[in-house]
């Protein structure tokens, strides 16, 4: 297929290029390309950080979970674990949960959410084959190319509904007001080279 002149307006050329071409790997983004990429992600998450860090609202355990509920939604007060807590001997979350895992970046400390996810168990999830820790991988590699080491972590929010249709209606919530590159539903908005 060729490519028109005016899609190529639409992106800057290096980053279009790399996106039509197909024949660079995520093991050969550039830095500057990798830096772009995370910082786009984070001027369109900053928006809800920002929001959240200068208004606190209580969600109510007795109403549906619903998008108005998701503005006290604060995912940098929850606790930072590495990406392998799963191996230590005591599991500190149990049961059902809403997980993030997030990167910390840059001089400026700026955070990015890559994926959201839900489950009944929140102590055996990561714990087998995960989609997601394939594109951690890759991501890390990519990172170790430009010789950076990328500062990543997973969180639990636990207090979520136990009905796995409720649940899953919240994760869905805040993947679209989120956008996380590494879920399916927000990938080619981002060109997200990590999960090929």
């Amino acid at each position: 297929m060729k490519n028109s002149f005016r899609q190529k307006e639409i992106f800057n050329s290096e980053s279009y290029e790399y996106a039509a071409s197909g024949t660079k790997s995520c093991n050969e983004i550039s830095l500057k390309i990798l830096e772009g990429w995370k910082n786009k992600i984070h001027d369109y998450q900053k928006v809800y950080l920002d929001n959240n860090q200068n208004k606190l609202e209580q969600i109510s355990l007795f109403n549906d979970f619903n998008t108005k509920n998701l503005n006290g939604f604060e995912p940098l007060k929850l606790t930072p674990l590495p990406l392998n807590f799963w191996r230590w001997s005591k599991s500190y979350h149990k049961g059902a949960a809403i997980y993030l895992v997030m990167e910390r970046f840059g001089e400026k400390k700026k955070n990015i959410i890559l994926y959201i996810g839900e489950t009944i168990s929140a102590s055996k999830r990561w714990k087998g084959e995960h989609d997601c820790k394939k594109y951690l991988e890759n991501y890390i590699l990519s990172h170790q190319k430009v010789n950076l080491s990328p500062n990543l972590s997973i969180r639990f929010w636990s207090d979520v509904p136990q009905l796995t249709k409720e649940r899953r209606k919240l994760e869905q919530d805040l993947i679209q007001k989120w956008l996380p590159p590494f879920n399916k539903e927000t990938r080619n908005r981002w060109q997200t080279p990590f999960t090929a």
